[in-house]
């Protein structure tokens, strides 16, 4: 499913409309009960590729709650679902496929699902950084640009896998493509680049996703509530 937009946005006047349809749409994809595990991938110290840590860091943990609080407490708690977050980096950092990470997550916790959010390569230039998308097939990360790493899947993981990310990058010959109407010689080299204001991408287009995300999760929540999280 993709979601369109002129711009993700905190300034767009339909900012809470957008994260209050993304929610109703990721709510869709969820289980309707049991632990969710969100895992943010990719690198957070490239901008482009910081978008699924940049979520991750907004998402409202709950399933250490459990232990943490009274019964009377966790009574008042109702509508906050079990939650785990996971933001391992990539494979140059920490040596390991972020599919082994997962997995061994999933061994321990054993979710209902986990919602992977990460960072896209867009095919076309008119989506780079104006588009939603989200699948329930699973990512492999890395495919857009080249840098294929393990499939995340329920093949792979043994849970229903839901991918959640945004394009912030495209192949140069693509853009050249779409400005001038004509095909770069396959000869020629190539490159992905991205939007001069890929910061402020980032950081609008991680909120959005992150407030939608845990109204999702979290459906006694309000969108004023997710906001400020």
């Amino acid at each position: 499913m993709t979601l369109e937009a002129q711009e993700l946005s905190r300034s767009c006047e339909n900012y809470s409309k957008m994260a209050e349809e993304l929610a109703q749409e990721l709510m869709a994809f969820l289980p309707k009960e049991g632990c969710v595990f969100v895992a943010g991938l990719g690198n957070r110290a490239v901008t482009p590729d910081a978008l699924g840590p940049r979520v991750a860091s907004k998402v409202l943990v709950t399933r250490h709650l459990k232990n943490a609080l009274t019964e009377e407490e966790l009574a008042a708690l109702p509508e906050l679902r079990s939650v785990c977050v996971l933001a391992g980096g990539v494979l140059g950092e920490t040596g390991m496929e972020s599919a082994e990470l997962m997995h061994a997550v999933c061994k321990q916790v054993r979710p209902c699902a986990v919602v992977a959010i990460d960072a896209l390569a867009c095919a076309e230039l008119s989506r780079l950084g104006t588009t939603i998308q989200m699948c329930d097939s699973g990512i492999s990360p890395g495919s857009g640009v080249a840098n294929h790493r393990r499939e995340l899947s329920k093949k792979t993981l043994g849970v229903p896998v839901i991918a959640l990310g945004v394009p912030t990058v495209v192949d140069l010959h693509t853009a050249v493509q779409c400005i001038y109407g004509r095909r770069v010689p396959p000869q020629r080299p190539n490159m992905m680049v991205t939007p001069r204001d890929v910061d402020r991408l980032i950081d609008h287009a991680g909120d959005l996703l992150a407030c939608a995300l845990n109204m999702a999760l979290h459906p006694g929540m309000t969108f004023a509530q997710a906001e400020g999280l």
